[in-house]
């Protein structure tokens, strides 16, 4: 109860301090087009209507799974849980609006690069979020980290009624896998794994390093509670972050030396 109200509190503290922009005061072209014309386009892409009928399946979907949790409930050794599918999609797949917008910065981030990205996620789920990233464009390289086979498995499933190709998930603990993972640059990041200040400071600390100029981490959670607010607020002041935005579900951190130190609050 007490992290229910954590949340409550900090949604309305985040709405009422919020900016809501549409991109006036930002310097940099590139920043301002991502909060202009990516966190603002209402637009449904060929792929969103597909995606939402699998999270839709998932939700009213009873099977039981022996999952391996390696995350802030489980041990370091991994705790084996029976769950349903319908809880995991209920408490752990994320907000149609965030995998939209991760969708839109993969789409953006293609233009910008003209060339095929290497995209990780940490935090695999049931592989709703994965398949908006690899959805973008078949050429990118999706790498998703993943505790627990079943749950992999089922992601895996998805994967294949939405003829999604280009996604490789990778399954064990996270603090195992991610240097594997990470042997060559980041275009895009996203973290949605042990919801803890350590685990998150320690994967968000070795992701920054492999980031390009333009790449984006993407941070999910970070109003979760006291820690990953904390964590979230130690890595806006991180020397390798020039930029940060929160937009409350998630806060996304840019290191490009040439913009300005700057954190922005948006409401979206």
């Amino acid at each position: 109860m007490h992290q229910v109200l954590y949340r409550v509190f900090s949604y309305l503290r985040h709405v009422l301090t919020a900016w809501n922009t549409t991109g006036e005061g930002i310097h940099s072209p590139y920043l301002f087009y991502i909060v202009r014309f990516l966190m603002h386009d209402k637009n449904t892409y060929y792929c969103f209507q597909d995606i939402e009928r699998r999270r839709e399946s998932l939700l009213q979907d009873n099977e039981m799974l022996d999952v391996v949790d390696f995350g802030s409930m489980g041990s370091p050794e991994g705790k084996h849980v029976q769950r349903s599918v319908s809880s995991i999609a209920c408490a752990h797949l994320e907000h149609p609006r965030v995998g939209q917008l991760l969708f839109r910065l993969v789409m953006y981030l293609n233009q910008e690069h003209s060339k095929p990205l290497n995209i990780l996620e940490l935090g695999t789920s049931l592989g709703i979020t994965t398949a908006y990233l690899a959805s973008a464009d078949k050429h990118n390289k999706v790498t998703t980290l993943e505790g627990s086979e079943a749950v992999a498995q089922m992601a895996r499933q998805q994967w294949q009624q939405l003829g999604i190709c280009n996604i490789d998930c990778v399954v064990g603990r996270i603090e195992d896998t991610l240097d594997r993972a990470m042997q060559q640059p980041i275009d895009l990041a996203y973290v949605d794994a042990n919801h803890t200040y350590q685990a998150t400071m320690n994967y968000v600390g070795r992701l920054l390093s492999r980031l390009p100029e333009k790449g984006i981490l993407v941070l999910d959670d970070i109003h979760y509670s006291r820690e990953m607010n904390r964590a979230w607020e130690d890595l806006q002041n991180d020397n390798r972050v020039t930029t940060s935005m929160d937009l409350w579900h998630v806060g996304l951190l840019f290191v490009d030396k040439h913009y300005l130190k700057r954190h922005y609050k948006i409401r979206i």
